[in-house]
């Protein structure tokens, strides 16, 4: 069974840093293209950034500049360093993997880490 599971959340103040990681674990093949998504309170989930197997990144306009996508592939693990943290990031982050299991492309999430940025 595959599982991501997500670390490194928690309460900053504005202008900090943190940076989130998720571990994917189980029986795969390969992955494709592993996600940063965010939901805020009220509001519809977004994606924050991906990465794909050939490292191919990709940013929402709102963290351009302050997030960077990373992975380690010995690791399968991928992080999120979130810098200049803004109050608007606030939000319950959640990792998603494609990831081609037993011959077929499938559609994982993780559970979510809270991010707080205080004022």
């Amino acid at each position: 069974q595959v599982q991501l599971v997500e670390s490194g959340g928690g309460l900053v103040q504005a202008g900090g840093s943190l940076r989130l990681s998720c571990a994917a674990s189980g029986r795969y093949f390969s992955t494709i293209v592993m996600n940063w998504y965010r939901q805020a309170p009220g509001k519809e989930r977004e994606l924050v950034a991906g990465i794909t197997s050939g490292g191919r990144t990709n940013y929402a306009d709102s963290v351009k500049g302050r997030f960077t996508i990373s992975r380690d592939n010995a690791k399968n693990t991928i992080y999120l360093q979130m810098n200049s943290l803004k109050p608007e990031d606030t939000a319950v982050y959640s990792c998603n993997a494609y990831l081609r299991v037993d011959g077929t492309i499938g559609d994982y999430w993780g559970r979510g880490t809270q991010v707080t940025v205080a004022s």
